[in-house]
């Protein structure tokens, strides 16, 4: 960790000499290169926007899912779930060979919703269950109370379930966002144009221009850590709470 951080403010001469030491003059310079010559805004912006929509897509599919699972008449509904586990248990690289064809011919290659739709499918299994957690421990009399009054199944899952369970929905949407964010082996299968690279590929890609000049690569590795880390700091508290109650914690 602590040549991580140290390594983009040194010169290739002190990583060299010393990766442990402090640098005799911190070259800060290094992280402004880095951003504009790695293209870090434009990664950042692409990371950003499928790990927002992977997250929200991934609470709403889930969500529902877990609803479905916990309140719906389902025919077998423990062979769903065994299906949840089986599948959140698969290596991320079974789910990724298969959709190549179809998406070529559906327009998704290429495209960065066509990657955030896989992400939908290889994360949903894991906050389905994680959110079905939270709905088990909440009693039904909420929701039949409401069916009394005449509300139906939409309005009762919006106005009375969905408050009830948004701590296990705030804890599997950042999770799904998260790896979505720092996913390498999906983005670079289904993105091939550099201007839609998430900063994960991005940076492979600077990298193998620059395999010589670790002070600038390992800055452009900070510049990509820094905003998980920010957004760690102000969520942490919110998530352990959230995982930890959900009751999967261990």
């Amino acid at each position: 960790m602590l040549i991580f951080v140290l390594a983009p403010l040194k010169t290739p001469g002190e990583i060299s000499r010393s990766p442990l030491g402090l640098p005799g003059q911190f070259r800060w310079e290094n992280l402004a290169t880095a951003w504009s010559d790695a293209d870090r805004g434009r990664g950042l912006g692409n990371s950003a926007l499928i790990a927002l929509a992977t997250g929200a897509g991934v609470a709403v599919i889930a969500g529902c899912a877990a609803y479905a699972l916990t309140r719906l008449s389902l025919p077998a509904p423990g062979q769903f779930i065994m299906y949840l586990l089986v599948v959140d248990s698969l290596p991320i690289q079974l789910f990724l060979v298969p959709p190549l064809s179809l998406w070529t011919k559906v327009g998704l290659y290429d495209n960065r919703f066509g990657l955030i739709v896989i992400y939908w499918t290889v994360y949903s299994p894991f906050a389905t269950l994680l959110i079905r957690t939270f709905l088990l421990a909440i009693p039904k009399d909420y929701e039949a109370a409401a069916g009394l009054d005449g509300a139906g199944e939409i309005m009762v899952f919006t106005r009375i379930v969905f408050p009830l369970i948004r701590p296990g929905v705030l804890t599997a949407a950042p999770v799904a966002g998260l790896q979505a964010y720092n996913k390498f082996l999906p983005a670079v299968t289904f993105i091939q144009d550099s201007t839609k690279l998430p900063v994960s590929v991005a940076l492979f890609s600077f990298q193998q221009g620059l395999s010589l000049k670790w002070a600038l690569v390992s800055a452009a590795g900070l510049i990509m850590v820094l905003p998980v880390l920010v957004l760690f700091v102000v969520l942490n508290r919110r998530f352990v709470e959230g995982y930890t109650s959900s009751g999967m914690s261990g």
